[in-house]
């Protein structure tokens, strides 16, 4: 007869507690025999079990035998293990790198809890060790995911930083070379810098070449147009929003520009139009170095130089209670007043050729060539819109000239059309005769010659239509020359 097999055969209990039971009891026994180690702590943080399989990385971490491991902290025995975030948190870390004396592990810790759900421990499993063979493919991955994180932070903070320097502030004339002289010297300060002038006189540029040349240049330079958000958003915008802050907010929360400028630049453009319920929090943070988030109550440090420009009179807004004395006296530390375009009209040739060559690279067409009478014309004009309205200006006489020659003509046709009466052409700057009394005469030779040069190439220029390399020619320079001259006038 046949042997019959008469053994029981296994069944899985009836309850779903015992079959928690034998699931949680196999899975130990799966994980102690198919992991590299593993090791148990109390509610404390102490160990109290080592299994075989943990015992071969002791000698790594300085102990010959188990009883010596047993009863210490983790953290005093195994270093950079995140253990304690475990017990604190009650959550698991299902999958981590640690790096210690034993070497480089995959591992995953657990949270152990009784019957009630109360927390009594924890269970720390190493999957994996020597990760860069067993989990070569997962780890190139990484590094190439970590790589393209770092090119793509890398490129955010070349976004942040600044544009311009002094040299892209074009001009020569002695109201350009005093601003940026001083300029130079507020970029030295930590100390905040108002920038005071009308519209279109290159503020912003200046604020960027501060940045630049600060000990902050390194840093993120962060600016906001105060006049171009809503009045509703402006605090959020400065200041950031806690994780749900409202309905509708972002769970992540959202910095804010001071934040986003911490250890480098915050330009603060049209300060003078900030409404007067933000300019009290405004000062706060610019006197205690710290911000609250919208819909938060915790205080967030922050350092930032602040850099704030207006076309406003600021001081007749603080006459006229429309703006905090003590906010004005706060940003008002070193005021640069940023000269008009009509009082620097000797940097008008330069500019229109800096400006007509932008105007060729944005458009794919040569820069225009204005003719000595258009030159002349431009020169003499107010320009109340300053910088801006002349880019204006020849962008317009560009787009509509049938020829790369501009002339006076058509200027004045498109002055009018915008609403201007052209002035006078400007007549060439008279240099001094050689009999007019001896003051002028009474200054080192350096500066004399340097003022005559200036003015020899101002007057160049001009009849050239802002022709460089015709105007070294005829003053018998090179174009490098020229180029030095114009950056650096004074010859220093």
């Amino acid at each position: 007869m046949p042997v019959t097999d008469t053994a029981t055969p296994q069944t899985l209990p009836l309850d779903g507690q015992s079959i928690l039971e034998l699931a949680a009891r196999s899975m130990f026994h799966l994980f102690s025999s198919i992991s590299q180690g593993m090791f148990l702590v109390d509610r404390t943080g102490r160990i109290v079990w080592v299994n075989e399989g943990y015992q071969r990385f002791l000698p790594a971490l300085g102990f010959s035998s188990v009883d010596q491991f047993l009863g210490h902290m983790v953290e005093d025995v195994i270093h950079n293990t995140q253990m304690r975030r475990v017990l604190e948190t009650g959550e698991p870390i299902l999958i981590d790198l640690l790096t210690n004396k034993a070497g480089t592990f995959v591992v995953s810790r657990i949270p152990l809890r009784d019957d009630g759900g109360v927390l009594i421990g924890a269970i720390g499993i190493v999957l994996f060790d020597h990760p860069e063979t067993t989990l070569q493919p997962l780890i190139s991955k990484f590094a190439r995911l970590q790589r393209e994180l770092d090119d793509a932070k890398r490129e955010l903070a070349s976004q942040r930083r600044t544009k311009y320097t002094f040299a892209s502030f074009i001009g020569s004339s002695p109201a350009a070379t005093e601003i940026k002289r001083q300029a130079r010297r507020a970029a030295q300060s930590s100390s905040p810098v108002l920038l005071l002038g009308e519209t279109g006189t290159g503020k912003e540029l200046l604020a960027h070449a501060i940045h630049a040349a600060s000990a902050r240049s390194s840093g993120p330079f962060v600016s906001v147009n105060i006049a171009a958000v809503p009045d509703t958003l402006l605090e959020a915008e400065f200041f950031g929003v806690a994780p749900g802050a409202y309905t509708g907010a972002d769970r992540k929360g959202r910095d804010g520009k001071f934040k986003l400028a911490d250890g480098g630049t915050l330009f603060l453009d049209e300060i003078g139009d900030m409404p007067a319920n933000l300019q009290a929090k405004l000062l706060r943070a610019l006197q205690e170095g710290e911000i609250e988030p919208l819909g938060s109550n915790k205080l967030v440090p922050f350092d930032v130089r602040v850099v704030a420009a207006t076309s406003r009179d600021l001081s007749a807004l603080v006459r006229e209670g429309r703006f905090r004395e003590d906010l004005f006296y706060r940003l008002h530390v070193l005021p640069l007043r940023v000269p008009p375009l009509r009082e620097r009209r000797g940097d008008i040739p330069a500019l229109v050729e800096v400006l007509g060559e932008d105007l060729a690279l944005r458009n794919g067409t040569p820069p225009p060539e204005l003719l000595p009478d258009a030159m002349a014309l431009l020169m003499g004009q107010p320009w109340r819109g300053n910088i801006r309205e002349l880019r204006n200006v020849l962008e317009q006489a560009a787009m509509r000239s049938d020829s790369l020659a501009i002339d006076a003509t058509q200027l004045a046709r498109i002055l009018r059309e915008t609403g201007v009466e052209p002035a006078a052409p400007a007549a060439p700057e008279p240099l001094p005769a050689a009999g007019d009394g001896s003051a002028g005469l009474l200054r080192p030779l350096a500066v004399q010659v340097a003022e005559l040069e200036r003015r020899a190439i101002t007057a160049v220029m001009a009849a050239h239509g802002g022709n460089k390399l015709a105007t070294a020619r005829q003053l018998g320079i090179s174009r490098a020359t020229l180029y030095g001259r114009l950056e650096n006038p004074d010859g220093n």
